[in-house]
């Protein structure tokens, strides 16, 4: 699908004299926004920006202020793996 947006001409401008190529920031941001709503996972958001690696993914996440929750119950189970690997 192809989405257009229709943006004023003095503020494309202004938005495109920012640097990088605007379609993409307009799509990472809405990927973005749409992944902090729980509407895309994460796979799907890799696959709607054609990122290749979880690293790069997030790289793309912190970049975006895109925080991953992270409980009390997932350090445990980390500190238990670690544990179990004698580390």
């Amino acid at each position: 699908m192809n989405v257009t947006v229709h943006i004023p001409d003095d503020l494309a401008a202004r938005l495109t004299a920012a640097g990088g190529d605007l379609s993409r920031r307009a799509l990472e941001a809405l990927a973005a926004e749409e992944y902090k709503h729980d509407r895309i996972t994460k796979p799907e958001l890799q696959r709607l920006l054609g990122i290749e690696t979880g690293f790069q993914l997030d790289e793309f996440l912190k970049a975006h202020d895109v925080w991953i929750e992270y409980t009390t119950e997932d350090a445990e189970r980390e500190r238990q793996g670690l544990q179990r690997l004698g580390l």
